[in-house]
């Protein structure tokens, strides 16, 4: 078990959208210096371990999702902060086709989702929470989170809603469990405070219903880094309490059922990391970007493997 690094980004960014398609790492807009919405668009080939430009996505924009679909990349909403320090939150999808270096706008969604949850299950794109529309002026302090919840899949013309998020919330990690839609971690303000979240709430499309998932995180996380790879999960960094942004890392099996997860301990980051972009290429996950513990943007792209490959 190792963590290694590859060349930096050529842009420092966080909260940067990534995806992989064709053993290639697409790194898509995110926030800037004094977050400043980018439109560029990096890709690595870890074949040359070289990072390459792409053709700028139409939209200023960071907390987006973005997922692979065939030979296709879509963008999906994130928002853009504005030069009165006021934010706007886009229902905005984009297409980009590598192959053709192009770029196509897709189906808008019914809602605003600025660093939603983001899974794909059974062919449908989940775009879970985020911040609240109405958020746009107070700053994530004051945001309560949303629990609207939509999906999309291609072949359809638009988006419809799921079930809302039981505990609303932005800044959280989805993935898929047990054919569910899991929701990670995540932060809200509530009545008792800003609080981060180790909470797991698991969607069911059979019956458009959430439930409280048995396992949780090992610990509150927000803004982290979370991804399932060959029946394990990975979870790395993020806010967390009075520690702010961490080093910690941990793995475990994929819960079986409704059991609890087992976590296990990590040799912890290189350097404290939230607000990153991650993603799978074969046996290696790139953590990409994100906030350096005082949140200034990073560049840097560290890379873990259960191997002592090179990345």
């Amino acid at each position: 078990m190792t963590w290694t690094r590859v060349p930096d980004l050529r842009v420092a960014r966080s909260h940067p959208a990534v995806a992989v398609l064709d053993g290639r790492l697409y790194v898509i807009g995110g926030g800037g210096p004094r977050f400043v919405s980018l439109n560029s668009v990096e890709v690595f080939d870890p074949a040359t371990g070289r990072w390459a430009e792409a053709r700028p996505m139409p939209t200023l924009r960071s907390g987006a999702m973005a997922v692979s679909l065939g030979d296709r990349i879509a963008v999906i909403g994130g928002g853009f902060k504005k030069p009165d320090g006021k934010f706007t939150f886009l229902r905005t999808v984009e297409f980009y086709e590598p192959a053709a270096d192009r770029w196509s706008p897709g189906p808008d969604m019914l809602q605003p989702h600025d660093y939603p949850a983001c899974a794909v299950l059974d062919g449908w794109v989940y775009i879970i929470a985020g911040h609240h529309p109405d958020a746009t002026e107070g700053g994530p302090q004051t945001d309560p989170g949303f629990a609207f919840a939509e999906r999309w899949r291609p072949g359809r013309a638009g988006w419809e809603n799921v079930a809302p998020l039981p505990t609303p919330r932005f800044a959280a990690s989805g993935l898929v469990s047990n054919h569910r839609v899991a929701v990670a971690g995540g932060v809200a303000f509530t009545p008792n405070g800003f609080i981060e979240y180790d909470r797991v709430e698991l969607y069911d499309p059979e019956r458009n219903a959430w439930a409280r998932a048995a396992w949780s995180l090992p610990w509150p996380a927000a803004a982290h880094g979370l991804v399932a790879h060959r029946d394990r999960f990975y979870l790395f960094g993020g806010f967390s309490g009075d520690v702010g942004i961490g080093t910690l890392a941990a793995s475990c099996d994929a819960p079986a059922g409704s059991g609890p997860a087992a976590w296990h301990p990590l040799p912890p980051l290189p350097e404290a990391r939230a607000a990153m972009g991650m993603g799978v290429v074969g046996e290696k996950l790139y953590l990409v970007g994100g906030w350096a513990a005082d949140r200034s943007v990073m560049a840097s792209v560290v890379v873990w493997s259960d191997t002592t490959t090179a990345p």
